[in-house]
């Protein structure tokens, strides 16, 4: 992938490999949007991430203002997906980002707090009132149009710890080639949360709570996408952020909420348990976006907070990873973590294998304190971190509401308040986790009354729920997706 002239970007196929490996391996986006994990164990990452110059930036500046944010993201999603016909990519994000899906033309505005140096990117106007909408509705159009493509179909494998979910389950609910099972932490989700996923009565669509918290569902995936022929025989795909596609779409916003910033550079400050979202920040920056610092949020699990402050990642055990009022980062095993790892280490695959192989079933941690790769971590990659608990949070939302007339949810919360006890210089953008009514008692108990409730969910929290009990074994849940597969 070369720049061809000012502003305009030529493209050669752009082809995938492994975090685990050094080898190309030949796939492309259209290859990998089906497959989840690659053979290895390891995530895909394209060979090198595509530059946008100033002029590159300028044009997609008129581009989103003049066109949209649909527009945006087909030209962004066409650096990473390059087999694919921009006439296509153009169809599919139209059909992802409607004023009517996301009740806003502009699908993800930006609003500045007050006369702060804060801004906040809303992302949560989507069908689900989460920022996972951003992502999955595009994804849902590229499922659809891939399947067919192929004539083929796929089951969805997923977790989630809250929004995940609900917004893959309502973006792919309806769509013949699909069938999806969820994985959920039994208990660990609001009831908002659980009655939006249970709530779907639909043959195709499975929850499945599992008897542990994220993680352990979240190994369970892992567990089924290892094992290759079950993964071939089902057709198992994957919608958790391990799947390339979901990042892709989550950088487009990053941008997005730069352009309507209005500024010169900013910072980003982003609530994060799995990784996911900060990583397309970072992506989103290695591509030439002009931001000075991304500052990574956690809540009391405070995993990937522990690493960015010593160099030591260490993985809690289930039994160690707190239920926390921001229930959607109550995560200690960050999956796109390796993503990053990966690019700390100059994609040095066998180092990365041995980290999150040998080194993390050995010993339970990896450190890389004292390395040049961790001091890259901040000085070349910009990152920096903070934790927030719950007093912080209801401090965050309660001076928010009765300051700014601002509601923001437990997760961005989070966010502001690290960024805020960051006090980096300039301009810095708060990424929208999800709409406060999700976790009505948390923002009862910091604002002294209930958030409101959009009309589209009235009446969800007494709906029938449809859900499964399910134990946190691999092999039960084969055998369940084998009887549930075999009757479909």
């Amino acid at each position: 992938m070369y720049t061809a002239g000012p502003g305009v970007i030529a493209l050669d196929t752009v082809r995938y490999v492994s975090t685990r490996s050094t080898a190309p391996s030949g796939a492309t986006f259209s290859e990998i949007l089906l497959s989840g994990l690659a053979p290895d164990g390891g995530l895909y990452l394209p060979e090198r991430y595509p530059s946008a110059d100033q002029a590159t930036l300028d044009r997609w500046r008129d581009l989103l203002a003049n066109h949209g944010y649909a527009r945006l993201a087909a030209e962004i999603l066409g650096l990473f997906a390059t087999e694919y016909p921009p006439e296509a990519l153009r169809q599919l994000t139209d059909a992802a980002y409607t004023a009517e899906a996301f009740g806003d033309r502009r699908i993800a505005p930006v609003d500045r707090v007050g006369d702060t140096n804060l801004w906040i990117a809303h992302l949560s106007n989507g069908p689900t009132a989460a920022f996972k909408d951003m992502a999955m509705q595009l994804i849902g159009q590229l499922f659809e149009y891939e399947l067919e493509r192929r004539d083929t179909w796929l089951a969805v494998l997923g977790a989630t710890s809250g929004d995940t979910g609900s917004a893959a389950e309502h973006a792919l609910v309806g769509r013949e080639r699909v069938k999806v099972a969820m994985l959920t932490p039994r208990g660990r989700m609001t009831p908002f949360q659980q009655a939006q996923m249970f709530s779907i009565d639909d043959p195709a669509i499975a929850n499945l709570a599992v008897e542990g918290v994220f993680d352990d569902c979240q190994d369970l995936v892992k567990a089924v996408n290892l094992d290759a022929d079950f993964k071939a025989k089902w057709h198992i795909g994957a919608v958790n952020s391990i799947n390339w596609a979901r990042v892709v779409a989550q950088v487009v916003y990053y941008f997005a909420a730069y352009f309507a910033s209005g500024q010169e550079r900013v910072s980003f400050a982003v609530p994060t348990g799995n990784f996911g979202n900060i990583l397309a920040g970072h992506v989103a920056r290695e591509m030439g976006l002009p931001v000075d610092r991304l500052i990574l949020a956690t809540n009391e699990n405070n995993v990937l907070h522990e690493f960015f402050a010593t160099g030591v990642y260490r993985p809690r055990r289930a039994d160690q990873t707190v239920e926390t009022s921001s229930p959607s980062m109550d995560i200690s095993k960050a999956s796109n973590f390796e993503r990053f790892v990966a690019d700390l280490l100059d994609r040095d695959g066998p180092q990365v294998a041995h980290l999150f192989g040998q080194a993390l079933v050995r010993d339970g941690y990896f450190d890389l304190s004292g390395t040049a790769a961790f001091a890259a971590a901040n000085d070349r990659f910009g990152f920096i971190s903070g934790t927030s608990t719950h007093a912080s949070r209801l401090a965050v939302i309660g001076e928010l509401w009765r300051a700014r007339q601002v509601l923001v949810d437990p997760h961005t919360a989070d966010a502001v308040h690290v960024a805020l006890a960051a006090d980096v210089p300039g301009p810095v953008i708060v990424t929208e986790t999800a709409l406060p009514a999700k976790f009505a008692q948390t923002i009862e108990e910091a604002t002294g009354s209930p958030p409101p409730v959009p009309e589209r969910f009235r009446g969800l929290l007494s709906a029938p729920r449809h859900v499964t009990p399910l134990p946190n074994d691999a092999e039960v849940l084969k055998a369940w997706l084998n009887d549930w597969l075999s009757a479909s």
